[in-house]
């Protein structure tokens, strides 16, 4: 199995462009200690410690719809439901270990723990 560094996603709800248009899909690389350490010294940071996370999106979001780029900008104007569901996944695709469900297997009735793959769960 290759190491995945890359999830696909889709929003809630979606970020509107300034011309209107919805942008729902994207993708969330991997996290790297300079995106956890560098927002640190941001002055927004340090005024607002809240503000972290919005500059921490910014840097993993690497796609988002048709949009040339993802900034703070678009992370700040996401809709709460869609902020958070990117929390979320940063929280789970950074963990240590795989993050699974459980379920019953159809097979033998035993309780299983199951991988989720982020870009079908996303479908």
């Amino acid at each position: 199995m290759a190491f995945q560094t890359e999830y696909e996603f889709v929003l809630p709800r979606g970020y509107f462009d300034r011309g209107g248009m919805l942008h729902r899909e994207g993708t969330m690389r991997l996290s790297n200690a300079g995106d956890e350490i560098l927002p640190l010294k941001d002055p927004r940071v340090q005024q607002n410690p809240g503000y972290l996370t919005v500059i921490l999106l910014a840097r993993v979001v690497t796609a988002l719809g048709s949009l040339p780029a993802v900034d703070t900008r678009v992370i700040e104007n996401l809709y709460i439901k869609d902020f958070e569901y990117l929390q979320d996944l940063y929280q789970r695709i950074n963990e240590m270990e795989l993050p699974c469900y459980k379920t019953v297997c159809p097979h033998c009735g035993e309780e299983i723990e199951v991988p989720i793959n982020f870009t079908e769960a996303a479908l």
